[in-house]
């Protein structure tokens, strides 16, 4: 098993470029990684592959003391492909040097893609490549399914033929992702591009129709168009503040922002066809370079969205279309007052009376755009925290029975078998433990978590699993060099004890302890 770097999420830096007009950061300030690959025989031994004789403990047909078969010595076990480890690298695309004050998906990405592959590293983790919030996080933003844009590489747009190489603006110097910027550079050009392709006549146009018409895509793709539309027209605060025909969907008022914002609506469709062929041609790449993509999907998506006003009956939703019940965890080590993330909640009998359609959507999406994919918050499919949404603390809140394994199971019947990871940290109960075993998903631990208590603190490598995804640090945490910088003498000490760490050289020990324990 090898290490595996991780970035800072929001950073528009990566050490895998050359220095020009673009910012560096110390590869020493990157946190890593370590990933075990799922254990799809659902056994906790090594599975041993025989040829295809069948061999016996009784050799049937040879008596005691008999010479056994002349090719004997040659019955070699061979260990089970589907149970190697695996090495990895955290790094969502904004990370990226881009010369438009953010990463893209451009030639970074292949370069990235061809470090890892000569690396021997054989996975690439992004965080939700969704569009971003107000505040740069994509774990709350306007839609579940649609792609971040901004991601779009203008470079590529004018190999495509949809810019001019004279219409690019000159590159600025960043070190970290300032969205109005990116927006004053990118986003017209992303639109004059995909202006372009709606009037052109060639083979792109013919894939963005085949786009619109994909099953996968347009299940959600026209909702989310005549969201954006609508929020575009009104700039209102939240979809409860929209008209109640708009509010509640009704065909004429629908009918009447279709007319209205036409060539808003395809211009949209057209930007998110833009940015899929362009995430298509990198991950096609990184199959081919033996390199799987590990996405992330929250298991919660935000109020303000297309998720929930287009499909307000598998929410938890007053007769006004207002949340009743909103998410967040209770008090822990990290807060007294537990976190009060305020997503509305889902109605899981409701979900369950049609089958859980939705999240079977939503899977099969996860599927079009990754090879396999983390479920942010896992617990929350056994018990969930419900906090009253006037509440201004979680604490106030209680535990509610969550789907559990009924969920997979509707989602194995229809889709068959799914490559998941289990984000299982925080108040992990022994139920959460066992639904994530009963469907064979791989927990995670975090080494940074795992020296402020005692022996048997989960994230100590002795206590890790075999089906289990180990990191230095995730996106939710600091870089090593800034973790250590800010660690309790005690728990340097005990850095130092386990890994041989030292004021001087923190980083790299942290490293070589994921790798000799895993060898």
């Amino acid at each position: 098993m090898m290490p595996i770097l991780s970035s800072p999420s929001f950073l528009s830096s990566s050490p895998f470029s050359p220095k020009s007009h673009y910012s560096s950061s110390p590869l020493s300030s990157f946190p890593f990684s370590l990933f075990f690959k799922p254990n799809t025989k659902r056994t906790q031994s090594l599975n041993l592959r025989f040829p295809n004789r069948v061999v016996s403990s009784t050799f049937t047909g040879i008596e005691v003391g008999e010479d056994l078969p002349l090719d004997y010595g040659d019955w070699i076990p061979n260990p089970d492909p589907n149970q190697r480890r695996r090495a990895g690298v955290l790094l969502h695309p904004t990370s990226f040097r881009g010369p438009y004050g953010i990463g893209d998906l451009g030639e970074e990405a292949f370069r990235f893609i061809d470090w890892l592959h000569l690396a021997g590293c054989s996975v690439w983790q992004v965080l939700p490549l969704v569009p971003p919030d107000e505040q740069g996080s994509p774990y709350a933003g306007q839609d579940a399914n649609c792609g971040n844009t901004f991601l779009i590489s203008l470079e590529e747009l004018v190999k495509d033929g949809l810019l001019m190489k004279e219409e690019l603006p000159q590159p600025i110097d960043s070190d970290r992702v300032n969205y109005s910027i990116v927006a004053n550079l990118k986003d017209h050009l992303i639109s004059k591009a995909a202006e372009r392709l709606l009037l052109s006549d060639g083979e792109l146009k013919l894939q963005l129709q085949a786009f619109r018409r994909d099953p996968i895509i347009s299940s959600w793709l026209e909702d989310s168009a005549y969201f954006a539309a609508i929020h575009d027209s009104l700039k209102a605060f939240s979809w409860y503040d929209w008209s109640e025909p708009l509010k509640n969907r009704h065909l004429a008022a629908l009918e009447n922002i279709y007319q209205e914002k036409k060539d808003f609506i395809d211009l949209f469709i057209a930007k998110q066809f833009l940015f899929q062929r362009q995430w298509q041609k990198v991950r096609n790449y990184a199959r081919m370079k033996g390199v799987s993509i590990m996405g992330d999907m929250p298991i919660y998506v935000g109020y303000h969205s297309a998720d929930v006003w287009a499909n307000k009956k598998h929410f938890l939703l007053n007769r006004h279309g207002f949340p009743r019940l909103v998410s967040g965890v209770p008090p822990d080590a990290f807060s007294d007052t537990g976190q009060l993330w305020g997503s509305p909640l889902y109605d899981w009998k409701a979900m369950e009376k049609d089958g859980f359609l939705w999240w079977i959507r939503r899977i099969r999406r996860a599927q079009n755009l990754y090879d396999e994919f983390r479920i942010d918050h896992f617990r929350g499919f056994v018990g969930f925290w419900t906090v009253p949404s006037e509440a201004k603390v979680a604490m106030v809140g209680r535990w509610k029975v969550g789907p559990q394994k009924s969920l997979f199971d509707a989602i194995s019947r229809i889709i068959g078998k799914i490559d998941i990871i289990a984000e299982d940290l925080g108040v992990i109960t022994e139920d959460v433990t066992q639904l994530r075993k009963s469907i064979g998903a791989p927990g995670m631990a975090v080494l940074q978590f795992g020296f402020g208590s005692d022996s048997s603190n989960p994230h100590l490598p002795h206590n890790h699993e075999h089906n289990q995804v180990v990191y230095t640090g995730t996106h939710d945490n600091d870089t090593i060099r800034g973790w250590w910088n800010n660690l309790m003498e005690q728990e340097k000490s005990n850095v130092s004890f386990v890994c041989y760490a030292t004021a001087s050289d923190h980083v790299y020990p942290l490293i070589c302890l994921t790798s000799e324990i895993l060898s």
